[in-house]
């Protein structure tokens, strides 16, 4: 796309299948024109203009503190300026059709850089089981391990399909995260492109893993949080990989629920 800019005519790029267009919108926002036609972009020849550009906060890492504080009986958090690209907000839709309702709102909503931003503010919400698969899986892959542990708070039967990538991710998380979660006392079986969970309102203290996998590392977090008992994360400082301030922000958050 970036090279197309600098041709003498039209770049088309056919895509296979609907990709992220975080770039078409941040080159946009510069002063190039990029048109759409189905799955098909047309590149114009031109030059991008310097913009200042606020980069948005990322939602897979602001999954952790919405689950976090839709499943605590007694939170209210706010997530301060997370992107909410189309393409990424799987977590929000999914946990909508778990019943977050007003419990997950979008305050001050806004576009930097091409990119729509909201500050988020979540309370706890009566969640319930949910099927999640199709065209969803895209959009929330990487953010299902947190989802698993809110499907653990939630009443009912959450089943989780289509979703066979996850077993070549950092860890096989299919199998690391029903390992883990099942320690921690949760109704959970793992399928070959998924798992299923039976919410049982919550879940107990244990010794926990993270597999070298930086978002199980922060998923088992925040069952710290909201768990009965104890949780030891062993692997902590995976984390660090997506989100170095990880425990920084948990203290923070949560100052009499963790220690290091």
């Amino acid at each position: 796309m970036l090279a197309g800019l600098s041709a003498d005519a039209d770049t088309v790029i056919r895509q296979p299948a609907l990709s992220r267009d975080h770039t078409e919108r941040m080159v946009s926002s510069m002063g190039a024109t990029v048109e759409e036609d189905g799955l098909d972009l047309y590149v114009k020849p031109g030059y991008l203009q310097a913009v200042d550009i606020a980069v948005p906060g990322d939602i897979s890492s602001a999954a952790f503190w919405i689950v976090a504080g839709l499943c605590h009986p007694d939170s209210r958090v706010v997530v301060q300026g997370v992107g909410l690209n189309p393409s990424r907000t799987g977590i929000i839709d999914a946990l909508q059709a778990m019943g977050a309702g007003d419990n997950l709102q979008l305050l001050n909503e806004r576009t930097e850089g091409g990119e729509p931003v909201a500050d988020l503010l979540v309370t706890p919400a009566d969640l319930r089981g949910t099927e999640i698969g199709g065209d969803m899986i895209p959009r929330i892959l990487d953010e299902i391990p947190i989802l698993a542990v809110a499907a653990c708070f939630a009443s009912g039967e959450t089943v989780i399909r289509d979703a066979a990538e996850l077993r070549v991710k950092e860890s096989d998380r299919i199998a690391t995260t029903v390992e883990e979660l099942s320690r921690l006392g949760a109704d959970i079986e793992a399928r070959e492109d998924g798992m299923v969970i039976r919410g049982t309102g919550g879940l107990t203290g244990a010794v926990c893993h993270s597999h070298g996998d930086h978002r199980l590392a922060m998923a088992m977090a925040v069952c710290g949080l909201v768990a009965d008992g104890e949780i030891e994360v062993h692997g902590a400082s995976d984390a660090s990989v997506s989100y170095p301030s990880f425990w920084e922000d948990i203290q923070t958050l949560a100052p009499k629920h963790v220690r290091e």
